[in-house]
């Protein structure tokens, strides 16, 4: 009747993904980002200093960072301390009492602990949405996309995300910001979510920008076929990066820093003026 002790496997990568059957851009001036049930009382059964919930926290806490550097608002789910059986009722007879039982363990994670800022949502039911005023507080934003990370992938995650399609708002399912019961539940949620109701991404796929220097020289030395390193102020072009190449990046970039063009990065192909651009505060 209650959750079982679970045990830790590896997420799932890039290559493993199911493929989507929409390709919806995401757009930040869009979205919110949802971060689902990430009590203690859900992470502890997994037992302590967990390898796969360490790295899907980390991942959260990236997103997280990032959506409030552009603007996107953040949302929280949380089940109360004290929960009624009538506020229960079908849920006594699948799981039991649940957080009844544990109410010292209703917080958030410390590491994702709510600021000031953001909206927790009092869960009662696997849909985000049940009972709460998710969908109204979303389209007085304008905001039609949604984000979801947390746990757990195939209960509440899966049922938000088919919930949000059926309310005609875009879910981002985050692969590797989401935690399950086990990895073959995992991928079912996102086959599920794929095929049915929404995109699955990774964290690095939302992440339209770098977030430091040192993450925008990883990821254009990863274009170079020079295997030399550019110095911060050297022309990239002199190290094989190509116009096709600065194309894609100031579309990608563009999303976030609309006056990025073609013309500005190939004006000063250095990584120092780029970091420069892409460094900048985003006023939302």
């Amino acid at each position: 009747m209650a959750i079982p002790k679970l045990a830790g496997y590896a997420l799932p990568t890039e290559a493993e993904l199911p493929v989507n059957k929409v390709n919806w851009p995401f757009e930040p001036a869009r979205a919110a980002l949802l971060i689902h049930d990430m009590q203690d009382y859900f992470l502890n059964f997994w037992g302590e200093e967990s390898p796969l919930v360490s790295q899907v926290i980390d991942n959260i806490v990236r997103l997280r960072a990032y959506c409030k550097s552009l603007g996107i608002p953040v949302f929280y789910t949380a089940q109360p301390a004290e929960q009624s059986d009538s506020d229960r009722a079908l849920l006594n007879d699948m799981w039991g009492p649940g957080l009844n039982r544990h109410p010292e363990q209703n917080t958030v994670t410390a590491a994702l602990a709510p600021e000031a800022d953001d909206q927790v949502l009092v869960k009662w039911r696997y849909s985000a949405f049940q009972r709460s005023e998710l969908e109204s507080r979303l389209k007085a934003s304008g905001r039609d996309q949604l984000i979801i990370c947390g746990v757990y992938a195939h209960i509440g995650c899966l049922t938000t995300a088919t919930d949000a399609f059926m309310r005609d708002i875009k879910p981002f399912m985050v692969a590797d910001a989401l935690a399950d019961f086990s990895r073959e539940e995992h991928m079912m949620a996102l086959t599920y979510t794929a095929g049915r109701s929404g995109r699955v991404v990774t964290t690095q796929d939302l992440l339209l920008t770098p977030q430091s220097a040192e993450q925008l020289r990883d990821q254009i030395e990863a274009l170079l076929d020079d295997d030399d390193r550019p110095e911060d102020h050297d022309n990239l072009v002199d190290y094989g990066l190509d116009s096709v190449q600065i194309m894609a990046l100031a579309a990608r970039w563009r999303q976030v820093h609309q006056d990025i063009d073609f013309i500005k990065l190939a004006q000063q192909p250095t990584l120092a003026h780029w970091w420069s651009l892409l460094s900048r505060k985003v006023n939302p």
